[in-house]
C-alpha cells in the first residue's frame, strides 16, 4: 500500500529549494564586495580569493559528513542544524575585523551549507519518494533554486553593496535562516535517531585533499606547475584523498561506504554531475567577467544579462525536463544535455574584444541552459533514487560533493587556462577576451568529455523506473 502523501510536502519543498538557493547564492553573492572586503580588511590579492575558496572547500569537503549524519540523526534535526551554523558564521563574517576572521568565518558558512543541501535532499526524498511523477517535478524545483541563487547572488551583491555596506552581503542570511529555522518543526518529517559512529577522520581527509588540490590549482599560474609548492601541495592533496578511499574501505561504518557505488547508475550518474559543475560554474563565472570587464556593463547589469539564462534553466528544469525524462530516459537527456551544453560553450568562446551582448552572449548563454536544463534533472534524480533508502543521506551528500568538488577544480582549472591566455591583463580587452574565450573552449571540452561519459557508463534505462 503506497503510503500518503504529507499535506504540507509543497510549502515544505519551498524551504527545501529556499536552502539550495541560499547555498547556492552564497558563492556569488560576495563577487561584486571583494573590491570593497578587500580594502577594509586589507586583503592582498592572493588571500582574497580564500574568501570564495574557504567556502566551496569546507561546503565540498564536509557534504559526506552532512550526509552521515542526516543518516544518523534524522534529515530533520540535522537541516535544522545546519540553518543555525550558516547564521552564525554569517554574523561572523560581517563583524569581522581581520583576513584571518573573514576567512574562518567563511568556513563556518561553508559547514552549515554541507549540513543542509544534503539533509534538504533526504527531505526531498522522505516527502515525495512514494510518487515517482511528484518526485520529478520536486528535483525539478529543487534543481531550478541553484541557477537562480547563482544569478540573485551577483545582482544582490551589486545591490547591497551600493545602497548598503559589504557585511550584508552575510548578513542577508540570518533573516532567511531564522525564517527556515520556524518553519522546520512544522514542515518537515521527522525520523528517529539510529546507532552509528561518526568518521571524523575520514571527515578531515576529505577536507584537507579537497582544499590542498585547489590550493595547488589555484596558485600554480603564479609559482609554475612544475615548482615544488604547487607539486608539494598537489601531492599532498591527492596523498588526502588517497588516504580517505583508505579508511573507508577499512572501517565498519566509514563516512562513505564505497559499496554503495555498485548501485546501478550511481557513480555513472555522479561523474555526470562532476563534469557538469565542472563546465557549467567556470562558464557562469567568465561569462560575469566578460559582462563587466570587456563589455563594460555595471553589476545591475552585468546581473540583469544572465537573467534570460537563468530564466531558459529554470523553465527547462521545471517544465521541459520532467515531461521528457518518462518519454526518452536518463542516458539520452543526460548525454544530449552534456553536448548541447558544450556547443554552448563553443560559442560562447568566439566571444570578440568589440561583441555585444546580443550577439555574443545571449544566443550562446541560451544554448548552453537548455543542455543543463537538460542534464542536470535526470543525473540528480538518478545519484539519489538508486542509493537504498536508508542511504539516502550518503546519496544527497555524494552527489553534492560531486557537483561542488567538480565546481572548484573546473574552477580552478579554467582559471589558470584564462591566466596563460591573458585574463590577468586588466584593462587590455583583447588579452582579457582571449583568456575568457579559452576558458569556454576548455568549459566545451569538459562538458563533451561529459557527455560520452554518460553514453558509455549510463544504463538504458527510463524515468520512471528510477524513480520507483
Amino acid at each position: 500500500m503506497q503510503p500518503q502523501a504529507d499535506p504540507r510536502r509543497w510549502m515544505a519543498l519551498a524551504v527545501i529549494a529556499l536552502a539550495q538557493f541560499i547555498v547556492i547564492m552564497d558563492t556569488s553573492i560576495i563577487g561584486v564586495a571583494l573590491p570593497d572586503i578587500q580594502a577594509e580588511l586589507g586583503f592582498d590579492p592572493e588571500n582574497l580569493s580564500w574568501v570564495f575558496n574557504a567556502y566551496v572547500i569546507a561546503f565540498g569537503g564536509l557534504l559526506l559528513l552532512g550526509g552521515r549524519l542526516s543518516d544518523l540523526l534524522g534529515a530533520k534535526r540535522v537541516f535544522a542544524a545546519g540553518w543555525t551554523v550558516l547564521a552564525g558564521g554569517s554574523l561572523l563574517a560581517g563583524l569581522a575585523g581581520s583576513v584571518e576572521v573573514e576567512i574562518a568565518a567563511r568556513a563556518l558558512q561553508g559547514v552549515g551549507a554541507a549540513f543542509i543541501a544534503p539533509s534538504a535532499l533526504t527531505l526531498l526524498m522522505m516527502l515525495f519518494g512514494h510518487n515517482p511523477k511528484e518526485l520529478t517535478t520536486a528535483f525539478a524545483v529543487y534543481g531550478a533554486a541553484a541557477p537562480a541563487g547563482g544569478t540573485a547572488g551577483v545582482f544582490l551583491g551589486g545591490v547591497i553593496t551600493e545602497w548598503a555596506s559589504w557585511p550584508w552581503v552575510f548578513w542577508i542570511n540570518i533573516p532567511l535562516a531564522v525564517a527556515a529555522l520556524a518553519l522546520t518543526p512544522r514542515l518537515m518529517p521527522s525520523a528517529p535517531a539510529r546507532r552509528g559512529s561518526v568518521d571524523v577522520l575520514g571527515a578531515a581527509l576529505a577536507t584537507t585533499g579537497l582544499a590542498g588540490i585547489v590550493f595547488a590549482i589555484v596558485r600554480a599560474p603564479e609559482q609554475g606547475w612544475g615548482s615544488a609548492e604547487t607539486l608539494l601541495v598537489l601531492g599532498g592533496g591527492l596523498t588526502a584523498l588517497a588516504a580517505f578511499v583508505s579508511v573507508q574501505s577499512v572501517r565498519s561504518e566509514p563516512l562513505m561506504r564505497l559499496g554503495i557505488f555498485r548501485a546501478p547508475n550511481l557513480a555513472a550518474a555522479n561523474v555526470a554531475q562532476v563534469l557538469l559543475g565542472a563546465a557549467w560554474v567556470p562558464m557562469w563565472f567568465f561569462l560575469n567577467l566578460y559582462l563587466q570587464q570587456v563589455l563594460g556593463l555595471g553589476s545591475f547589469a552585468s546581473g540583469a544579462a544572465l537573467l534570460p539564462m537563468t530564466a531558459a534553466i529554470m523553465v527547462g528544469m521545471v517544465v521541459v525536463a520532467p515531461r521528457l525524462m518518462p518519454r526518452i530516459g536518463t542516458r539520452p537527456m543526460v548525454a544530449g544535455g552534456l553536448g548541447i551544453l558544450a556547443v554552448g560553450l563553443a560559442l560562447l568562446s568566439l566571444v570578440r574584444p568589440d561583441g555585444s551582448f546580443l550577439v555574443d552572449v545571449l544566443p550562446a548563454s541560451l544554448v548552453a541552459a537548455a543542455g543543463m536544463a537538460l542534464a542536470f534533472i535526470p543525473s540528480l534524480q538518478t545519484a539519489i533514487s538508486s542509493a537504498r533508502p536508508e542511504e539516502g543521506g550518503l546519496a544527497s551528500g555524494i552527489v553534492n560533493t560531486g557537483y561542488q568538488v567538480g565546481s572548484a577544480l573546473g574552477l580552478a582549472a579554467m582559471t589558470a587556462l584564462a591566466a596563460s591566455h591573458g585574463a590577468g591583463e586588466l584593462g587590455d580587452v583583447v588579452a582579457l577576451t582571449d583568456g575568457y574565450s579559452a576558458a569556454f573552449l576548455g568549459a566545451a571540452g569538459i562538458a563533451a568529455a561529459g557527455g560520452l561519459v554518460a553514453l558509455v557508463t549510463l544504463r538504458t534505462r527510463s524515468a520512471a523506473a528510477t524513480s520507483g
